[in-house]
């Protein structure tokens, strides 16, 4: 299949610290790919080396072809990028966050635009709220728009840092909903959640900064005959045998 994202000994450094030490990673067009890993695995700060937020200290990685070191803008304009702390604007509807992100996206005016907002506020189920302000929103609504928002220009590509962080179980089991209803559309999501692991294409395992394991849930289990995401991982953490 045809590479979305390719990373080549990717490293990342602050001072002394090494956040990302020496990743390597293939993710193909189309796949949900979860990057799973505790807090301080290195998960964050890989997602924003790809997604051209951060610039790496050693190696390579590119998205659609793309080098991020120096076609960055270009990177840009074809994917959506949600942190952890996305920032709607709370004061703006629902309606009004939609249209401000499609402005800084450069998405044109006009009957297009409104009937792909429309589009995404019905596939999120936030079609009958489009006046209510962002602060009054729900976390699980929250997220909802912040996603509706980084479609709204049609990216190839969607980083997701955690966007299920804080939000109840069922509001997280609908967030997944829309995610698998999304088409032609990569989806590089970080999650600490082993259920949400077991429900990607392929997942990456990371600590501290390493990918220990790249493969189906499935195969990761039976690399190291765990019955469990949760137990294949801490199996693979305390033997420091990488499956493969």
């Amino acid at each position: 299949m045809d590479l979305a994202v390719e990373a080549r000994g990717l490293v990342k450094k602050f001072d002394a610290v090494t956040a990302v030490a020496g990743v390597d990673l293939q993710i193909n067009k189309g796949e949900i790919f979860g990057l799973v890993g505790p807090d301080g695995a290195g998960k964050t700060t890989t997602l924003r080396l790809l997604s051209t937020a951060l610039e790496q200290t050693a190696g390579e990685a590119f998205v659609l072809g793309l080098n991020v070191r120096n076609q960055e803008e270009a990177i840009r304009d074809r994917i959506g990028y949600m942190p952890q702390r996305f920032s709607l604007y709370g004061d703006l509807t629902v309606a009004e966050n939609i249209d401000f992100f499609a402005d800084i996206y450069g998405v044109p005016k006009g009957a297009e635009r409104q009937q792909q907002a429309d589009r995404l506020l019905a596939f999120t189920g936030m079609l009958q709220f489009t006046q209510r302000r962002a602060a009054k929103l729900s976390g699980g609504m929250y997220k909802k728009l912040a996603l509706a928002c980084m479609l709204i220009h049609t990216p190839e590509v969607l980083f997701l840092d955690e966007p299920t962080l804080g939000v109840d179980p069922i509001s997280r089991r609908e967030f997944w909903r829309i995610l698998y209803g999304l088409k032609d559309v990569t989806i590089i999501v970080s999650t600490p959640y082993m259920d949400e692991a077991e429900r990607c294409n392929r997942i990456g395992l990371i600590r501290e900064g390493k990918m220990l394991a790249v493969d189906t849930p499935d195969a990761v289990k039976r690399s190291v005959r765990a019955k469990t995401l949760e137990e294949a991982f801490i199996n693979i953490v305390e033997t420091g045998r990488t499956p493969g």
